[in-house]
């Protein structure tokens, strides 16, 4: 009984405790909305300077979700703008005449490359107005420098630190772990380079994955070699042997090397942007935030009748309904018919940022661009990545455009099936009786491995999947399907070779993309509408509480490394059914 009573209470107090936490959160949230319906622009000051702090995971889109960066130690809700906002700030900010220049934060940046590669080309659009960047850090790695590379000026504090070591990329294996445990993944895949899985099966790396690493890592890498070389003057040989001799061990070895423009504090930070904002010693400096600035007037704000859509397909490829972090077919496919059969959409743009996922999903989403290109233009635009599945529906568009360090490619497919019998069996003491109908009743079951047959089966599946996955990139791309087979097998390739290769036809981001569809529905004037629609906050909301509150409290209890090693095993053990999906991690640092 004693035992009963202290149960009872115990779970009376975590019952207590939940409905507090998410009484609070419920305030929080209806402020947060509060907050986001103000509709009331603010009026910019002249010789203001916009701020830009961009070291955080940038998302395609800016959310309306303010639970997507809840914290629930402060309960608060961090405006962190997407991609989308952030080029489209930085625009208006060139035609703005209250603003004098941008003061550009550097830290510890987590982007990918070709993310930072739009936001870098954009700034360059900026300079040309004549206009300052100042960039200015404590501690920068060399993401954020390189983004920060083409600023007028480039400050370090003196105590701080900047990193410029060249890019890796490492691997995590695990199938002495799962021996040890008892499980045994069986991998069944078409492409020697098809590596999505393999650190599940094997304990090194593979040739074929070294030599696909080794060349889309290199070509990131002089990519980003190159790009700084050119914005500091300099040539590539000097910028590689200050990374390769580590030769910036100290703030001043950067000034000395010419990578930085000296060493100040935030104090003279200050004096400097009131210098360069033609603001006196005594009146305070103009800095205006970037979600602050978000709420100033739109410029060029076309009302013409024509429209493109810029339907976005991020994250992992899904069946159903999207998510969050994933796109669902149901949803992408529904968004592109709806284009299609509305006369006012002139053409489409698809922002595809993903690795790809479930083989099934992609095709219902393909089908539905083969539609639409038959009766208006289809351009691609290719963010971070655009890769197996994420290429797999990009492939019918007239016009695939992509940033020279987008992750593309990996055309290939597998299966994943997980045995756990000697788990069960041995370690845990439990057997498994099956009572069936039919040979194949209990193919997939974990308390068993696969048998020769079964094994043919999935293989004859996923083999008959790549050979329809190549044809239709043959088709799309106008190629012979040999040449698609011998450039794909799984490959990972970056857009600079990509594009050589005849998987990628421009080099640019989202604009490059809008204007060509413009050009290709012969259009002077036209307005872009965003699709998929955005959800309303309050759609989900509890269950966005609970998701959102255990991925906050993981990554809170974990190092980086460990919640991310832990995730992305957790969605390799959930994949159903034949995937086409990028390599296990793409982790470039």
């Amino acid at each position: 009984m004693k035992q009963f009573f202290k149960f009872m209470f115990a779970s009376m107090l975590g019952f207590i405790i939940s409905g507090v936490v998410l009484f609070f959160i419920l305030i929080a949230t209806i402020a947060g909305l509060a907050s986001s319906g103000n509709k009331e622009e603010v009026k910019v000051p002249n010789n203001s300077i916009l701020k830009l702090d961009l070291n955080y995971l940038i998302p395609e889109r800016t959310t309306e979700n303010i639970l997507k960066n809840f914290n629930f130690q402060t309960f608060e809700s961090k405006e962190d703008a997407g991609l989308d906002d952030i080029l489209a700030n930085i625009k208006k900010a060139a035609a703005d005449d209250n603003i004098k220049g941008i003061y550009l934060v550097m830290g510890i940046n987590m982007n990918s490359f070709a993310t930072l590669e739009e936001i870098r080309n954009e700034l360059i659009e900026f300079k040309k107005t004549k206009k300052f960047i100042l960039a200015y850090g404590e501690l920068a790695d060399q993401k954020s420098y390189y983004l920060s590379s083409v600023a007028n000026k480039v400050y370090l504090n003196p105590a701080g630190e900047l990193i410029l070591n060249g890019l890796s990329s490492s691997v995590v294996y695990l199938k002495t772990m799962f021996e040890k445990v008892g499980v045994n993944p069986e991998l069944i895949r078409h492409g020697k380079f098809k590596s999505a899985g393999e650190p599940l099966i094997a304990d090194k790396m593979s040739n074929a994955n070294r030599e696909q690493i080794s060349s889309y890592l290199g070509s990131i890498y002089y990519t980003m070699v190159n790009g700084i070389a050119s914005a500091r003057k300099k040539s590539s040989t000097e910028i590689e042997n200050i990374i390769n001799q580590l030769l910036i061990q100290h703030p001043q070895d950067a000034v000395n090397l010419g990578i930085a423009d000296g060493l100040k504090y935030d104090d003279e930070i200050e004096t400097e942007l009131k210098k360069l904002a033609n603001t006196s010693n005594e009146e305070k400096v103009n800095i205006v935030t970037f979600g602050k600035y978000s709420k100033t007037p739109k410029i060029n704000i076309s009302t013409s009748e024509d429209k493109i859509a810029i339907i976005y397909c991020d994250g992992e490829i899904i069946s159903g309904e999207s998510t969050d972090d994933a796109m669902g077919s149901e949803t992408i496919a529904k968004a592109i018919k709806k284009v299609r059969l509305d006369n006012n959409y002139k053409a489409i743009v698809l922002r595809i940022n993903s690795p790809g996922g479930s083989a099934m999903a992609s095709d219902v989403i393909w089908r539905e661009v083969i539609l639409a290109k038959k009766v208006k233009p289809i351009v691609v635009s290719m963010a971070s990545v655009a890769a197996s599945g994420g290429y797999y529906i990009a492939a019918p568009a007239d016009v695939i455009v992509a940033e020279p360090n987008t992750i593309t490619g990996s055309i290939g497919v597998f299966g994943l099936m997980i045995n756990a019998k000697e788990l069960l069996n041995n370690k845990i003491g439990v057997n498994v009786e099956t009572v069936k109908f039919g040979e194949y009743a209990d193919l997939g079951s974990i308390d068993r491995p696969l048998t020769p047959a079964e094994r043919a089966i999935i293989q004859k599946g996923v083999d008959r999947i790549y050979e329809d996955f190549i044809t239709k990139v043959a088709e799309g791309r106008k190629l012979k399907k040999e040449q698609v087979d011998s450039i794909a097998q799984g490959r990972v390739w970056v857009g600079l070779d990509a594009k050589k290769i005849g998987l990628v036809d421009e080099f640019g981001g989202l604009d490059k993309a809008l204007e060509i569809a413009k050009n290709k529905a012969k259009l002077t004037d036209y307005r872009t509408v965003s699709f998929p629609e955005l959800k309303n906050p309050l759609q989900n909301l509890f269950s966005d509480v609970s998701e959102q509150a255990n991925m906050y409290f993981a990554k809170k209890s974990l190092t980086p490394e460990q919640f991310k090693l832990i995730n992305s095993i957790e969605k390799l053990m959930h994949y159903r059914g034949v995937q086409a999906r990028m390599s296990f991690d793409i982790n470039v640092q």
